[in-house]
């Protein structure tokens, strides 16, 4: 089978973005558009991709660095589709005999749609092979012209078309599959002499024609899928649909989404069966849910690690965490980087956590700031506890042993430790080390002046 190579277009700026940042750098579903054809390409079976860049090239670039068999070519100047394949091409290997030209915002494009494309190229033995769409309203695509036979012809853009031709309503995607050796003798032969003074493509379609050479077309079967996003609205609708698929798939592999259209989840989440999320939830990045988890209304979790049987309760937010089996979480809980909870552990209402690791089976229930701390296991910490640990300038550690109970309203003046079994009285600030087994009390004498309000209100 021959090696299939990928072009992606991914030079231009995308002004009806309206944005600083590059079109094809914008997310859909937790991925920059430019990552969802790169993703199409690899299932397609490209063995080589190369991506053509122009504005924010080495953002772009950066984004793509560590990806395997992918160059990147720099097109200064950006004269159309036709010059941005020209400057791709010397990046090619050798071994290439079948092109793909993918654009770098059609995030709705899919890897099976790729697939017919190739085959159908292979098939016919085609030296160009394009990928077309009916649409009702057809305003802004390039024309599909045929012959009264119902052979591909040309191709016509937008502005160029007359009356009639505008009335077609099969539509080029801009997606092509082509043969490497038509392509390398035939893109310098392309004109600019049309409405937008570039470079079109799509003329290789009529030279293929001129010279008795097979040019044929391939329809999409969803015409979703060739849904170019050029502003935010485009950008909010692709969202969605991608949205859609990501969610159905995790409900066909068993995880229960109380309202799919109110549940926001990345690309790359992973989810295991059984797990149940109610609405309002936001799952971003490379979050990995365990099985048998629940996920209760507006929680958000990016980048963390849920063991199984995990309860997040409503409102809590997590972001870099790592949860073991059977911890609860919340409501209104806030896991920030580096916290790691260990079976059955239990943070509650208005806790926030910091590079905090807290051992088996020990709680934080309400009201509570743990950082820099390491907290062994079965460990109790009550209602208003913080630990102190900035000092202005450095960050220091608080290490409580295991068994220990910390009462209401205590502050640990970090570095400090506590022993295994120590307690910990209610409102007691802790400046120094607590020995194993040891009771800390540290708190200004009450003094009750009897029969004083008596007094004062006589």
């Amino acid at each position: 089978m021959s090696m299939i190579a990928a072009l992606i277009l991914a030079a231009g700026k995308g002004t009806r973005m309206k944005s600083d940042r590059i079109k094809v750098l914008h997310e859909v579903a937790g991925q920059p558009m430019v990552a969802w054809s790169l993703a199409a390409a690899r299932e397609a079976g490209a063995d080589e991709v190369v991506v053509v860049v122009g504005h924010q090239a080495e953002q772009v670039q950066e984004h793509l660095k560590g990806q395997p068999a992918l160059r990147i070519a720099l097109q200064e100047e950006q004269l159309g589709t036709g010059h941005a394949v020209s400057c791709a091409l010397p990046e090619l290997s050798r071994g290439s005999t079948t092109v793909l030209i993918l654009c770098g915002d059609t995030p709705l494009l899919t890897g099976s749609t790729l697939q017919r494309l190739v085959a159908a190229h292979c098939s016919a033995k085609a030296v160009v092979t394009v990928l077309t769409a009916k649409l009702q309203n057809p305003f802004g695509y390039g024309r599909i012209v045929r012959d009264a036979e119902g052979r591909v012809r040309r191709i016509v853009e937008q502005k160029d078309a007359t009356v009639e031709e505008a009335a077609i309503t099969e539509v080029n995607s801009g997606i092509y599959c082509m043969d490497l050796t038509f392509l390398q003798a035939h893109i310098g032969s392309l004109g600019s002499d049309n409405a937008q003074n570039e470079y079109y493509l799509t003329d290789l379609v009529a030279i293929a024609v001129a010279e008795h050479q097979k040019c044929v077309a391939v329809s999409a079967e969803d015409p979703q899928e060739i849904m170019g996003v050029n502003d935010r609205v485009q950008l909010a609708y692709a969202s969605r649909l991608l949205r859609k698929r990501i969610n159905t798939r995790l409900m066909q592999d068993g995880v229960t989404l109380i309202d799919p259209d109110r549940t926001y989840i990345d690309d790359g989440v992973v989810i295991g069966h059984d797990t149940e999320i109610w609405p309002g939830c936001v799952l971003r990045g490379k979050t990995i849910i365990g099985q048998g988890c629940l996920l209760e209304s507006n929680v958000q979790v990016s980048d963390c690690i849920l063991g199984d049987h995990a309860h997040l309760k409503s409102g809590s937010v997590l972001s870099g965490a790592v949860l073991r089996r059977e911890v609860a979480v919340g409501p209104m809980a806030h896991l920030r980087p580096g916290s790691v909870l260990h079976d059955q552990v239990k943070i509650g209402n208005f806790v926030e956590t910091k590079k905090a690791v807290l051992g088996k089976g020990s709680k934080a229930s309400h009201l509570t700031y743990l950082g820099d701390a390491e907290i062994g296991c079965d460990v109790n910490i009550g209602c208003g506890t913080i630990t102190c640990n900035y000092d202005g300038v450095n960050k220091h550690q608080t290490v409580i042993g295991d068994n220990v109970f910390v009462g209401s309203d205590v502050q640990l003046v970090a570095p400090v430790s506590v022993g295994d079994g120590a307690l910990i009285a209610a409102g007691t600030t802790v400046t120094k080390d607590v020995p194993a087994g040891s009771l800390a009390i540290a708190r200004t004498p009450q003094v009750n002046k009897e029969g004083w309000c008596l007094r004062k209100k006589s």
